[in-house]
């Protein structure tokens, strides 16, 4: 898979360049982001740095009409509804701002974040019948890789070759380093 860069501009469905965007919510998120990377501490685990993205996404967007959690392994999910048993519509694997080796990049999407979220999509669409995902993101603070899921669709679940290592994966129980 060769990963395409786009601006925000040209990443955004032409309807959305339509609407006019709230000065109040600019400054919201310019806010928040500031907020976000003032709380990173490169010494500092993974797990600490989610909580951040977690805060800075409902303090940003979501507020109180969409849960945003973890769900088993998975970093963060944010769910269709308020609560946490409605199906979700965005997968989030978070990185460490330090962890170089696991991240991806535009030039070498092929690491661990990247397996990780294909593991986690193929769980939901196979085990979990989730067809309510949208959007799967890679994100280590500094970097967003937002990634349709429809891409995903067309280029992992649909692959043949991808289905019978998960069917391997599964079927043998072998652990996530596996896949």
């Amino acid at each position: 898979m060769k990963l395409e860069k786009q601006t925000p501009k040209q990443s955004l469905n032409k309807a959305f360049l339509k609407q006019s965007v709230n000065r109040d919510d600019i400054t919201l998120f310019k806010a928040n982001l500031q907020t976000l990377l003032g709380k990173i501490n490169e010494n500092e685990s993974e797990e600490h740095h989610k909580n951040f993205v977690r805060d800075f996404l409902k303090d940003t967007f979501y507020k109180s009409d969409y849960e945003i959690n973890t769900k088993g392994r998975q970093d963060l999910v944010i769910h269709v509804g308020k609560n946490a048993s409605d199906k979700f519509g965005v997968i989030l694997e978070a990185k460490k701002p330090t962890n170089i080796a696991d991240m991806i990049s535009a030039d070498n999407p092929n690491k661990k974040a990247l397996h990780e979220l294909i593991l986690y999509y193929l769980n939901e669409r196979n085990e979990a019948d989730n067809f309510e995902i949208k959007h799967l993101v890679v994100t280590d603070i500094y970097q967003w890789f937002i990634f349709d899921a429809n891409l995903f669709d067309k280029q992992i679940y649909r692959n043949t070759q991808i289905k019978r290592l998960y069917q391997i994966y599964k079927t043998d129980k072998k652990d996530n380093p596996f896949f």
